[in-house]
């Protein structure tokens, strides 16, 4: 650092120099670093980094009239009293750091550090900056990948280690776009040079690192439509050896205290003895251990009682142990195993909790529910069985399946999705007769007879965009799932993660068939602890519905690899159709009020505080059971308009008419205008909200990830129906948003073809709409490498299978199809949140 020459730059510019020298304050006591004293104007640094001292900090200068505005805006501003114990041990470090063994300490932190990067490099990985002269290394973690080319990011690696027993810090390095995503590791060798460590033992501690990252098997999955999570797997045996092999280094060094406690949960390892004689108790013990058993046991746990037990079996990689699993409490467990192998598959559970090793080999994605913790009681009284069943041979996972192939057992049916007749007659919300008063256009949807706009489309948009906008959804499928398996079933057959689900969350969510391909989209409410509200498509309602009863009664096919097997959960949960009068008093429709004035429309039917209150308070994504005005309602801060505040509400059929009269009334002050499907449709596709049919599954067959929406499919869940046959699919294109150049152009319909500015095709048309400003805006599958922000891109709108004339046939007067331009907007809208 040379500090002479920020001086020059500091008074070029008439600039004053401030030097903080926190991490290297150690080094330049013991001149093993430059000091700014003498040139810069301030000097800050902690005592508690290379100072080795408590945690502290000081603020230095040589200029009197600066000196006392730094201590009037420290004290009593900045900082409260000042502590008399932290100063007077500040004034030992500093007395300490007089010393000759101090000086000699630093010296030997920096050889230290410069050892260990040198090391690294010999190791194989990247040493940004080229190196170091200070006591701090940093490691490019990216010199790790992956089978498939995805880097090692240095905050799972730091993680990691930290389970490793080996406390590391996360770093930015050059090139790095995001401190929130860093690829470094930064490694400092003061506290290891003061335990003793000398080159010896720094290449001991490197070469342990070292082997420990370059085990690891990097991946990545989907955290929103543009960014991925970076994660990473290590091997049970690999972490469980780094951790003795610590524990070991850590010991012959020595240590100057007496430790009053040893052992989980903040340190344990697999070379403790195993009770060779008797069987040994295991606690299971945490909010998700039901899940967590039902991953790793070959039992049905959702069929175990409390009070009760069964007969199991635990497998790790080749070796299978009987077990014995008792439920004391609704997420407490005894789990009866071996003395002999006590100690290796506590320890397995304990890992598998902690999420960093892999449940199988081959799928590094996925990991089990959690967290838990895993308490050994001891000798146990339980008694395991030799020749009891111990596997449930219908589970479609365990931890282990592959190795239990049944003999003898027929492969279930398949379910017929093209079996699904439409009704004859078209239906009708209880407010068709409300949609004809109020002058709406009625059109057939989804076997329907539903109004498509009122006024008209812009009209009614710009209502929703600007002041608030009143939805009849009514003939969507309104379900609840009740039940002690309800989430474990319903996290079975859909692909986000249920279970995760809190009271008063929602969370969006798919059906997937056995091959991946999306049967439906869908919105799940935890409305009680073992009670989901579930909202599907109303096109898609009777399919859906036939196909989640087939499931739940075990009659289908739901896995290609184990065609015999069945839902977990299946037995202990209830489906009902709450828009079926035999709900009777639970029954539910739901309408949206979607706008930035959709609170004050529903405020102004509250009548009293708490009421108030409740909506006031109510965030995105939750919902709230409230009594508005006369009206018993489940009201949820969600939508399908792109708005950031707005509602969907459930009502009980019978005072649907009224509640949908009141919101109308109240809601005329505040710009409420009752909107259609033609204006719902052109919100959603300008938010770049997927439609069913078009930016999901339809005749183009899109996947979830292809429409943008991988990251609702939770690939660390172990299994769910469609999750293997996913995993392994392709994508060949993703959604965009495009918006036409001009105005007065031609709708563009599903199917168009979409070109490159070569005429090259690139892709098709999913929807099109008006959108706020007047101009048509759509969405398009296209080819990743052209889904740029910003490309210019071309449109064949109406395409159709008339032939034309060859260029060479052409004559005057003859007309030629041209695509009109359009680009490519960021993938969704935004608006300021509220």
């Amino acid at each position: 650092m040379d500090w002479k020459a920020l001086r020059q730059i500091a008074d070029k510019v008439n600039a004053m120099l401030l030097a903080d020298i926190s991490h290297v304050a150690g080094l330049v006591t013991a001149n093993q670093y430059p000091s700014p004293v003498g040139f810069a104007d301030v000097v800050t640094f902690t005592t508690h980094k290379s100072l080795c001292g408590p945690r502290g900090a000081c603020i230095l200068t040589t200029d009197k009239a600066l000196a006392r505005q730094i201590d009037r805006a420290v004290f009593p501003g900045e900082q409260g009293g000042p502590h008399i114990n932290s100063m007077a041990a500040i004034a030992v470090a500093f007395k300490l750091a007089g010393t000759t063994e101090f000086k000699t300490l630093q010296k030997q932190i920096c050889k230290n550090a410069a050892r260990m990067s040198d090391k690294f490099h010999e190791r194989g990985f990247r040493i940004p900056y080229g190196g170091t002269n200070t006591h701090l290394v940093n490691i490019d973690c990216k010199s790790v990948t992956g089978n498939d080319g995805t880097p090692l990011m240095g905050d799972i690696a730091s993680r990691i280690l930290d389970v490793a027993n080996i406390v590391v810090n996360r770093n930015t390095i050059p090139g790095d776009k995001s401190a929130l995503n860093p690829s470094g590791l930064r490694l400092g060798t003061t506290w290891i040079s003061q335990r003793g460590c000398k080159e010896k033992e720094v290449d001991m501690i490197t070469n342990i690192i070292a082997d420990t990252l370059l085990s690891l098997k990097p991946y990545r999955y989907s955290k929103t439509y543009s960014t991925y999570s970076y994660r990473a797997k290590i091997d049970f045996d690999q972490l469980n050896q780094t951790k003795i092999k610590i524990r070991n280094l850590a010991h012959n060094l020595g240590k100057d205290f007496q430790s009053k406690s040893y052992g989980y949960p903040h340190s344990y390892f697999i070379d403790q003895t195993n009770n060779i004689e008797n069987n040994i108790d295991l606690e299971i013990k945490g909010l998700r251990s039901a899940e967590f058993l039902q991953t790793v046991t070959s039992n049905d746990v959702t069929d175990l009682k409390v009070g009760h037990h069964q007969h199991t079996q635990i497998t790790q990689g080749k070796v299978s142990t009987r077990c014995k699993l008792t439920r004391t409490k609704k997420d407490l467990f005894v789990l009866t195993v071996p003395g002999i192998e006590s100690v290796r598959i506590k320890t397995w559970l304990r890992d598998l909790s902690d999420g960093y090793i892999s449940l199988d080999h081959d799928d590094i994605f996925s990991k089990t529910p959690g967290p838990i913790a895993v308490t050994d009681l001891g000798i146990s009284k339980n008694q395991i069985s030799n020749n009891a069943k111990v596997i449930s041979i219908d589970k479609p996972y365990f931890v282990g399946i592959e190795s239990t192939i049944p003999k003898n057992k027929k492969p279930l049916p398949e379910f017929n999705f093209a079996d699904i007749s439409s009704p004859k007659k078209l239906l009708k919300t209880k407010l068709f007769e409300t949609h004809e008063s109020l002058g709406a256009k009625m059109v057939p949807f989804g076997g329907w007879n539903m109004p498509v706009w009122y006024s008209s489309v812009s009209e009614e948009h710009n209502a929703v965009r600007s002041a608030a906008g009143l939805f009849d959804v009514s003939h969507m499928g309104v379900w609840d799932a009740r039940g002690e398996s309800a989430s474990e079933f319903l996290d079975n057959i859909c692909g986000n993660d249920i279970g995760s689900l809190k009271i008063g969350d929602s969370l969006y969510t798919h059906f997937l068939d056995p091959d991946g391909k999306a049967i439906d989209d869908l919105l799940i409410y935890r409305t009680e602890e073992q009670c989901f509200l579930i909202v599907v498509n109303a096109s898609n309602d009777t399919k859906n519905w036939k196909w989640v009863n087939a499931v739940k009664s075990g009659k289908v096919m739901i896995d290609r690899d184990r065609p015999w097997s069945k839902s977990t959960g299946r037995r202990h949960v209830t489906i009902r159709n709450l828009r079926a009068k035999s709900s009777g008093r639970d029954m539910l429709v739901d309408i949206a009020l979607q706008g930035p004035n959709s609170k004050n429309i529903l405020l102004a039917l509250a009548t009293n505080n708490k009421t108030k209150s409740t909506i006031q308070q109510l965030k995105r994504t939750k919902l709230c059971k409230i009594k508005l005005n006369k009206y018993n309602l489940i009201v949820s801060r969600t939508g399908y308009t792109g708005e950031p505040l707005g509602y969907e509400i459930f009502v009980h059929p019978d005072d649907l008419i009224q509640l949908w009269n009141s919101l109308i009334k109240v809601g005329k002050p505040y710009g409420l205008l009752p909107c259609g499907l033609a204006s719902r449709d052109s919100t959603r596709t300008e938010a770049g909200l997927p439609l069913y049919g078009h930016e999901i599954a339809g005749h183009l067959n899109i996947t979830i990830s292809e429409s943008g929406f991988g990251s609702y499919i939770k690939t660390y869940k172990p299994w769910f129906i469609g999750r293997k046959s996913y995993i392994n699919s392709k994508d060949r294109g993703k959604i965009v948003r495009f918006r036409f150049d001009n105005k007065g152009v031609r709708m563009a319909h599903l199917g168009d073809p979409v070109v490159d500015k070569r005429g090259k095709v690139i892709g098709k048309v999913t929807s099109c709409a008006i959108d706020s400003n007047g101009l048509l805006i759509g969405q398009a599958l296209i080819i990743k490498n052209n889904a740029k922000v910003g490309n210019k891109i071309g449109i064949f709108q109406n395409a159709n299978n008339k032939s034309e004339k060859s260029k060479v046939e052409l004559d005057y007067g003859d007309k030629v199809t041209l695509h009109e331009s359009a680009t490519i907007l960021p993938r969704f809208m935004k608006k300021p949140k509220i």
